[in-house]
């Protein structure tokens, strides 16, 4: 019999941060794998710069498709298990990707599978968190769990040319794969739901009970979260495109092998992002205990979006190296203040009960949106070059920025109160119930 775990010991809510941090950085491998060996795939494939843009939308439309159902499932069943179940399933696509001999089995493994996969994850994670963290350490604990993303993609951008330059790019997503079903049972073994909540058998009250259509539409009458639905499509729309097409970008603009593109691709922007991030965790919080409180959470983002504009421009547009390095690194560093954040930000305004499905809905639509990237990128690719397209991702940054001012100036104090009310009501109402 496997030994109880303490769930109520102050260690272990990091514990859980440290699971999810390594299947994390397995998640985020495992997906950029495919972005650093594309030039050894398209060549495989025999595919334009389009196809290729294609079946990276694809993966990010079955994700977005898989997301709202897994944020409805994670808010009713169980959390942790649905974790392990997502890895397992992602690894798995991982695995067989590397056997794959055609588009249509690239479509089934690293599309479909993979998309569910991940899928199943996005949207879980942070209400586990969430669980387990306060608004004390709540955008701390997020955003140290962040960093995985960050060192999963600068490992992966490394690796993954090494190992797809001396074996082939199969082997990329044999290691990782392989990897993600061996960590399936640490998870398996250690992380568990927070116990005071309902057990995943016992179905919540009829008062408290989650629907699907209920959540999203609950979520789209609050005017700080569609705001926030906005900035996150911007940034994901911005972000597809440049982890798709900048290590090929690199690689033929100043003719770097595979692994030297892969590492300068990832690497500045995300070992950037990982101090940002850090730095702005910590500050998130800081300005959230003062004056003008947790709206302040918003402006920071909103600077991060707005600094990293014209970094982008400059990646695309450079025809130094070194300034190309120096803007993926200020793009880094400065769109880690919005990821900070995202999360903190939208708990402040929805209800607990849907902390999961309202996760979902923001990653639904921001890889719906975001999908058409790779694809439009790869379009212009094929017709101008990649110079203009990656150029064009900073104006769509700053549409990103407006949006979230405008939540900061004109709805989130009222949107915060009115959550706040709502949560008072319900817990007096509880006691009054228990006093009877």
């Amino acid at each position: 019999m496997a030994p109880k775990i303490d769930t109520e010991k102050s260690f272990y809510k990091w514990e859980v941060v440290l699971l999810l941090w390594v299947a994390f950085f397995l998640n985020q491998a495992d997906r950029q794998a495919f972005n650093i060996a594309l030039p050894q795939i398209q060549e495989h494939l025999g595919a334009s710069d389009s196809t290729m843009g294609l079946l990276a939308m694809l993966f990010n439309v079955f994700y977005a498709i898989t997301v709202p159902f897994a944020g409805y499932y994670a808010d009713r069943l169980s959390r942790s298990r649905q974790i392990w179940v997502s890895t397992l399933i992602f690894s798995t696509a991982t695995l067989f990707t590397g056997l794959s001999g055609g588009i249509f089995w690239f479509i089934l493994f690293r599309c479909f599978g993979m998309g569910v996969g991940q899928g199943m994850f996005g949207p879980t994670y942070t209400g586990l968190i969430a669980q387990y963290h306060d608004g004390k350490t709540r955008a701390r604990a997020m955003s140290l769990h962040q960093t995985s993303y960050y060192i999963g993609v600068i490992a992966c951008g490394f690796l993954t040319g090494k190992v797809a330059e001396t074996l082939g790019w199969q082997w990329a997503f044999y290691i990782f794969g392989g990897l993600g079903i061996l960590f399936t049972a640490v998870l398996v073994a250690r992380l568990k739901d927070k116990p005071n909540l309902p057990a995943p058998s016992v179905q919540p009250p009829k008062s408290e009970s989650v629907s699907l259509p209920g959540a999203i539409a609950a979520i789209f009458r609050i005017p700080t979260a569609v705001c926030m639905v906005v900035a996150y499509c911007t940034l994901i729309f911005g972000l597809n495109g440049y982890l798709t097409w900048m290590p090929k970008y690199l690689k033929e603009t100043f003719d770097l092998s595979l692994s030297s593109a892969g590492f300068h691709s990832m690497f500045w922007t995300h070992a950037a992002a990982f101090v940002g991030v850090l730095v702005a965790g910590a500050l998130s919080d800081k300005l959230a205990a003062k004056q003008g409180g947790k709206r302040n959470r918003l402006l920071l983002q909103a600077a991060g979006l707005l600094l990293a504009a014209p970094c982008i421009v400059l990646m695309g547009v450079s025809p130094s190296f070194v300034t190309v390095c120096a803007a993926l690194a200020g793009f880094g560093f400065f769109r880690a203040f919005f990821d900070a954040g995202t999360f903190a930000v939208l708990y402040d305004v929805i209800e607990p009960k849907y902390y999961s499905t309202s996760s979902a809905v923001l990653i639904l639509f921001g890889f719906g949106i975001g999908a058409l990237a790779p694809w439009i990128l790869g379009i212009i690719s094929d017709h101008i070059g990649l110079s203009a397209g990656i150029a064009s991702l900073g104006a769509v940054w700053v549409i990103g920025s407006i949006a979230l001012l405008i939540a900061r100036v004109l709805f989130f104090d009222k949107d915060a109160n009115n959550i706040k009310a709502l949560l008072l009501a319900s817990s007096t109402q509880n006691n009054a119930s228990k006093s009877s």
